[in-house]
């Protein structure tokens, strides 16, 4: 009777209609499946918690991070601290052992080049004689001396900023 209104055989929208609640049944399947996944791993994870205990957790960790915060914000600020302090330091040395005199022999005269990063620092000379030890020093300011250096200072200067001879 329907067949005649429609103009087709309703056979094939009985067919249609099979195919559409089996393909439903086995979606409604797998979806179960995927549920029964969700619950086990929800009550493995859920296992010996209750609220309060999740919420001492995460105000525990919540604490952590709020002191690594602080921490780390003053490590930033010592950071910078030594970061002046060091540009304040003798950094480069440069050091020649020589014989001030002829007659002496072992070197045991000595130019003693101490600078910052900047070139700023002084040079210490130590010449030993026979009669004793005589020292001076004289001040570095940028990679040079306001008096004339030796041949021995000039060298450990050099050296102390990294010149080569």
């Amino acid at each position: 009777m329907i067949s005649q209104y429609l103009g087709f055989d309703s056979d094939y929208i009985i067919i249609g209609l099979a195919a559409a609640l089996l393909l439903l049944l086995i979606l409604t399947m797998v979806n179960i499946g995927q549920m029964r996944k969700l619950k086990k791993s929800y009550r493995n994870f859920m296992t010996g918690k209750d609220a309060k205990n999740l919420e001492d957790t995460l105000i525990k960790r919540l604490d952590q991070v709020d002191r690594l915060i602080v921490a780390n914000d003053d490590n930033e600020e010592n950071i910078k601290k030594l970061f002046r302090n060091i540009q304040c330091t003798y950094q480069r040395m440069g050091l020649i052992k020589y014989d001030a005199f002829n007659e002496m022999g072992g070197k045991l005269s000595f130019s003693l080049a101490m600078l910052d990063v900047k070139n700023n620092g002084f040079i210490i000379n130590a010449m030993h004689t026979r009669e004793g030890c005589y020292t001076y020093i004289k001040e570095i300011v940028e990679g040079n001396s306001i008096i004339v250096l030796s041949e021995e200072e000039q060298e450990a200067l050099n050296r102390a900023m990294g010149k080569k001879k």
